[in-house]
């Protein structure tokens, strides 16, 4: 089992204690505090100790406090001092204000009657102590304070676990997506053009980087690359198309010629065209953005969206390239090598050397010649016509 997947275990069963009327406070939080560490969330995992009463948070805490509370003896300069170097210690340690420490948190921990700094185990215990015995006090512990203090950290533990479920059952899953189509594009894009696939790699890690003006780079890489992409798919030329150039520079309306070219069934037509047209509209957008990229100080969502949405476009286009293709002229039998005859048919050498002779020996190879060969059965013969002109 993963981490992720026994974090999301520990997670649910905290949720089912806190929702339970029979659950354990306690439980819930350790299975929350389990869960937390097992993916490194050190801000749940810090809350949870304090709950428990970990004294490497509850002393600093404790001493913030009492600082706070103490009287200045007329140094009010001297008790901030104080109090702000409290608060720096804890900051040091991963505490902070509003998660770790807060207003109601405060007063709820300098109440003795509530059980003040000690963990919720020794809270829960003294809580259910007075229920059954039916007290509502045992001259240190009130059971209504100890009560408010347990339905507190119900609250803030069930919060907390639903947050971290949350986020960690739906992480990732837009990412894992994109993976899929990244690798797919530049999978494709490595067989057809290296050179492209290489330039589209580099843009994607530019906009993954910290530098600003990598940023700015990418953009414009993404242009060079929609050029370089329309020459692979649809080189320029003199002759335009529906009213459009296709020179050298008009890269856009030789990307749209391309798609024009690619889909041909009748039924898909006006699809196609939607397309297009929002192909060629993004297409513009994105040469704006990429000139803005070197005139200008890009951000990095402009640069991700750019992209992101430059592999979909990529994607489209690269599934329009088989349709697009003419399809290729059968091999001649009759000018096979035997090398060529022994894999494409898949027989034995000898069998290939057979058909070889034959073929010698007619001048030419037909259907009903290549079926009299030795070695050439049913599956052999339906093979050839397939693979040959016969």
């Amino acid at each position: 089992m993963t981490q992720k997947n026994e974090a999301l275990r520990l997670l649910d069963e905290s949720l089912k204690e806190i929702e339970s009327s029979r659950g354990s406070v306690l439980s819930a939080v350790q299975k929350l505090l389990r869960a937390s560490a097992l993916v490194n969330n050190h801000e749940v995992q810090y809350w949870c100790e304090i709950q428990l009463g970990n004294s490497r948070f509850v002393g600093p805490l404790k001493k913030l406090y009492d600082l706070i509370r103490a009287p200045d003896d007329g140094d009010k300069e001297k008790k901030q001092k104080a109090i702000y170097a409290a608060r720096e210690t804890l900051d040091e340690m991963g505490l902070k204000s509003g998660t770790h420490y807060s207003s109601e948190e405060f007063q709820l921990k300098i109440d003795v009657g509530s059980g003040g700094y000690e963990g919720i185990a020794f809270i829960e215990e003294r809580y259910a102590d007075l229920v059954r015995t039916k007290k509502g006090n045992d001259g240190t512990y009130y059971k209504n304070n100890l009560l408010s203090h347990l339905n507190y950290v119900k609250q803030k533990t069930h919060s907390h676990a639903s947050e971290l479920f949350n986020r960690l059952k739906f992480s990732g899953t837009v990412t894992s997506c994109f993976d899929v189509l990244k690798s797919a594009v530049d999978d494709k894009l490595l067989d057809i053009n290296p050179m492209l696939a290489e330039q589209l790699m580099l843009s994607f890690k530019g906009v993954s980087s910290a530098k600003d003006e990598e940023w700015s780079q990418a953009l414009t890489s993404s242009r060079r690359f929609l050029e370089g992409l329309a020459d692979q798919l649809y080189p320029a030329s003199t002759e335009p198309t529906k009213g459009r150039p296709l020179n050298q520079a008009q890269y856009v309306n030789r990307l749209w010629a391309f798609m024009d070219k690619a889909i041909e069934s009748d039924s898909n037509k006006e699809l196609a065209k939607a397309h297009v047209d929002f192909l060629g509209a993004w297409l513009e957008k994105t040469n704006k953005i990429a000139n803005k990229g070197v005139h200008a100080e890009v951000t990095q969502l402009e640069a991700v969206k750019a992209i992101f949405h430059l592999y979909l476009v990529v994607a489209d286009l690269l599934g329009y390239i088989d349709a697009a293709k003419e399809p290729k002229a059968q091999l001649d039998i009759n000018s096979a090598s035997l090398d060529e005859l022994e894999t494409l048919l898949n027989v034995t050498r000898a069998t290939a050397k057979e058909i070889f002779k034959a073929r010698l020996e007619h001048g030419r190879l037909d259907k009903s010649l290549l079926e009299k060969v030795p070695g050439v059965g049913a599956k052999t013969l339906a093979k050839a016509v397939t693979v040959f002109s016969l």
